[in-house]
């Protein structure tokens, strides 16, 4: 392992007409600290199409996962999809970027557009070797990894989009690679990026699309160590030792929570102080200020409203606005957390807070513990690394 991370993004839109999308993004990480990401393509459009792309991602990325070769997934392959029922093959696409222990990336792609290299701010070519498995020709690249690399890969829904039949010559790979690299230089992460590449494709087809259309882009960067305290500990004693451990943490510091913004102002020996240009927005209480701590917040309020945009962001991201350029409590964790972590240390107290027992307050101690192990779920399936600390 080196100080280099991984941000990995995906977005899909489905065929006009159809319920369920052709195409599958299976990332799955292994015991190494390496990462499988698999993007797959079923023939056609619908549940017969949604059906090849899921099995051959899952087969291919847990087997990849194991550490099998590709002739030994290509094969499992072959063997195990549903015929399909018109053309009578069992037929998917697939783009595999194995990221071995964030040293380096193994490209293994089959009739998919071929993976777009960013580095520089610049498309960049690689080597490929071929190879031939099971009658398919299949293309090998290894790339060592640098920070800034951008990698883009897609489903054939994405070259040529048009609003007809014919293709758009003028909507080339090539074209999506400068439009690519221009964006990279902005420093968005890889879901905005996938995010703005699929609708840029959604455009093109006038929001009708002739084909599913997916897109996947692994961000390559430097590690930034994050740390969020929410919540005095259960245990007056402990506010000292928790304190010490949270500030010993290399990264910023965010606190949620007033009574937890008081303890550390103690152990600073610093006023806490409210902001005073702030009010509430959109729900969310004001922030204060603690010279040694980068974010104050308010708590359980204000969690709630980031895990909320965190479900959002793994969805369709359609809150990316709201919070990208939102200065309240909850859009600047977002900011922080979403866009600049990479590894996120929480230190979650287990303190009963007396104004939550209010029976008129939807607000309890479970929903609080809830909030915290949603949200890590949410940040791990956005590729960060997340360790919680109880106190």
């Amino acid at each position: 392992m080196n100080d280099l991370s991984v941000d990995i993004g995906y977005r899909s839109i489905n065929h006009a007409g159809e319920e369920l999308c052709g195409d599958h993004v299976d990332v799955v990480n292994t015991e190494d600290g390496s990462t499988v990401v698999v993007l797959a393509d079923g023939l056609g459009s619908g549940v017969q199409a949604s059906i090849l792309s899921t099995l051959t991602s899952k087969i291919i990325s847990t087997m990849m996962a194991e550490g099998m070769s590709i002739e030994e997934c290509v094969s499992t392959i072959a063997a195990t999809l549903p015929l399909h029922s018109v053309h009578g093959v069992a037929y998917s696409t697939f783009t595999i970027i194995n990221l071995v222990r964030n040293h380096t990336a193994e490209l293994i792609q089959y009739d998919n557009p071929e993976v777009i290299l960013i580095r520089d701010g610049d498309m960049t070519d690689y080597p490929m070797t071929e190879l031939h498995i099971e009658g398919k020709t299949i293309y090998r690249s290894t790339i060592r990894l640098q920070e800034g690399d951008v990698f883009v890969a897609m489903s054939d829904g994405c070259p040529h989009a048009s609003a007809d039949n014919t293709y758009n010559n003028d909507w080339k790979r090539e074209d999506i690679g400068q439009f690519m690299a221009d964006m990279s230089l902005v420093g968005y992460t890889a879901k905005v990026l996938c995010t703005m590449l699929v609708d840029e494709c959604d455009k093109l087809y006038a929001h009708h699309p002739l084909d599913d259309v997916t897109a996947c882009v692994v961000k390559v960067r430097q590690r930034v160590p994050m740390n969020l305290l929410f919540g005095p500990p259960a245990d007056r004693d402990d506010n000292d030792r928790m304190m010490s451990l949270f500030f010993s943490k290399e990264g910023k510091h965010i606190i949620c929570g007033g009574t937890t913004a008081t303890i550390a102002a103690k152990y600073l020996r610093k006023p806490l102080r409210p902001m005073s240009s702030q009010v509430m927005v959109a729900g969310v209480p004001p922030m204060s200020e603690l010279e040694g701590v980068d974010l104050v917040t308010e708590g359980v309020v204000t969690m709630s409203k980031v895990l909320e945009y965190a479900q959002n962001y793994l969805e369709d991201n359609e809150s990316y606005e709201q919070w990208n350029y939102g200065h309240d409590g909850a859009s600047r964790i977002c900011q922080l957390l979403f866009e600049e972590a990479t590894d996120i240390n929480f230190f979650v107290g287990r303190a009963m807070n007396p104004a939550h027992q209010n029976p008129d307050l939807p607000i309890s101690f479970n929903i609080k513990m809830n909030i915290v192990k949603e949200l890590a779920a949410c940040l791990e399936k956005m590729g960060k690394h997340i360790r919680v600390s109880y106190f």
